[in-house]
């Protein structure tokens, strides 16, 4: 026997408790507070542009941070791309672009790096970091893959980048 046409449309209750959904709902705000935007003045949507643009790439990673603090003001890529240890090109050791970016906040001092990322040649890592022209602000970039940029160049493409989005002009 066909069921009336109501009983198909009868909104039924959700098999997820409400607290369980508030309690979702909770963590994903608190998360998105927690994770970085953008310099004081600057344009996130253009500063995402730019960056794309110039180091785009799903294995790459840019972090920018105020100089002497550390306090970090963006993110560009997932965490996940940015937890990603890499051969540092400078030894034997691996690191994190986040331990590159904390080296940088303390010296302020320019690094650009690139070396194979493995054994066989076919991939390589780019590194970038420094002071950003005109602000109290430094980076610090990774880029990983077949097609990655050396450190010289990912640094004079953010640069381009920086001044594109006006990061020269934050406070």
């Amino acid at each position: 026997m066909l069921r009336p046409w109501s009983c198909w449309t009868t909104p039924t209750r959700s098999r997820t408790p409400p607290k369980a959904l508030a309690g979702a709902a909770l963590a994903a705000l608190s998360l998105a507070a927690c994770s970085p935007t953008a310099p004081p003045g600057v344009d996130r949507d253009q500063l995402d542009a730019a960056v794309s643009r110039a180091i785009g790439d799903p294995n790459s990673c840019l972090l920018i941070a105020q100089a002497g603090t550390g306090r970090l003001y963006y993110r560009y890529n997932s965490h996940t791309a940015c937890d990603r240890e890499q051969p540092s090109c400078e030894g034997p050791d691996r690191v994190k672009v986040g331990q590159l970016l904390d080296r940088t906040v303390k010296s302020r001092a320019a690094v650009t790096l690139s070396c194979d990322s493995k054994a066989d040649a076919s991939r390589g890592v780019g590194w970038a970091a420094g002071p950003i022209a005109g602000t109290d602000l430094v980076y610090a970039a990774m880029m990983e893959g077949d097609r990655a940029f050396p450190g010289r160049m990912m640094a004079d493409r953010l640069e381009g980048a920086f001044r594109r989005a006006k990061v020269s002009k934050a406070p």
